[in-house]
């Protein structure tokens, strides 16, 4: 009976990542008809109302309490949904062809990001070796995005800007997830609708002014059809269902195993931007592989410490 939750635990998991994997080379194409703007806030407006319904449904009027928490699920609402979505897809779309790739790799760090916020909020120094698995994983990362050419960062058109918006979308995750912890009382689905509830408001008001400000056009009725596939997508199968998953598998087979199923993020994006026609070179692929590898790495090494640190204390308490 265990190994068969442990199973399913583990198809849960591959079943978000894959999802969020497909979610960059479709965002491709749909970028170049709708600004990552608007494209947001049809995500997460669509998204948020499934979500507020099951709310509803399940926790009841209640569920809707933030206890006294307004102001923090209001911030981390806004970097998870807002600033992810905002400067990831803004990243992605600046990034031209490459741009699925550049945001899958970047996006697979989030655990070393993880690190180095945790480090500035809880004034935990990571361990040397965890140093050095952030070093060579970004290493890989500068591999993915110069294609072996260094030039690339000081050409008067580098995308630096682009890559910047990604890790800043990248960050703004990590700091949502972190927060999270925050509420671990509460339902995923609660932290989750209340979360999406709010930041949806941030991105209603961000695109409001930046419309009446003339920085941003509202798209037309045929743009929306001709990316509502991807809306679709993105809102409801790398969105609600995906998150769903994920926490259910999360549960099933703890954390800690399942975020080494983060790796697999950038694995699907590659296969699926390759049969769309996407030419990937070795040195791409060594990169990628360099990032994977520090990330299984250091997850491997954490998870040796957590269990040496774990005995520590249990034989201590015995005596």
């Amino acid at each position: 009976m265990k190994s068969n939750k442990f199973l399913i635990g583990i198809l849960m998991c591959l079943t978000a990542v894959v999802s969020w994997g497909g979610m960059f080379p479709l965002m491709g194409s749909a970028l170049k008809i709708m600004d990552p703007f608007y494209f947001t806030l049809f995500r997460y407006v669509s998204a948020s109302i499934v979500l507020v319904l099951l709310l509803l449904l399940i926790e009841g009027l209640r569920g809707f309490s933030t206890d006294g928490n307004l102001l923090k699920i209001w911030f981390l609402g806004t970097m998870g949904f807002a600033g992810f979505s905002f400067f990831v897809f803004l990243g992605q779309r600046l990034a031209g062809s490459s741009g699925a790739v550049i945001a899958a790799v970047i996006m697979a760090v989030q655990p070393l990001l993880g690190v180095i916020v945790n480090f500035i909020t809880t004034r935990a120094v990571p361990k040397l070796l965890t140093i050095l698995f952030m070093l060579t994983g970004l290493t890989g990362v500068v591999m993915v995005i110069s294609k072996g050419d260094v030039s690339t960062f000081v050409e008067k058109d580098a995308n630096i800007s682009a890559y910047l918006f990604i890790l800043l979308g990248a960050l703004c995750f990590v700091i949502y997830t972190i927060g999270g912890s925050s509420f671990s009382k509460w339902s995923p689905l609660r932290y989750s609708t209340l979360t999406s509830l709010y930041g949806t408001i941030s991105i209603i008001i961000i695109v409001s002014i930046g419309t009446l400000l003339g920085w941003l056009k509202t798209p037309s009725v045929s743009a929306v059809k001709d990316v509502s596939g991807a809306l679709f997508y993105t809102a409801f199968i790398a969105g609600v269902l995906a998150f769903f998953v994920w926490n259910i598998g999360n549960r099933l087979i703890t954390p800690v195993n399942g975020i080494l199923f983060m790796n697999m993020v950038p694995v699907t994006t590659f296969i699926i931007s390759v049969i769309q026609g996407y030419h990937l070179s070795t040195f791409e692929l060594a990169g990628a592989l360099i990032t994977v590898g520090s990330l299984i790495g250091n997850n491997l090494y954490t998870r040796k410490i957590n269990k040496k640190e774990a005995v520590h204390f249990t034989e201590s308490t015995a005596k």
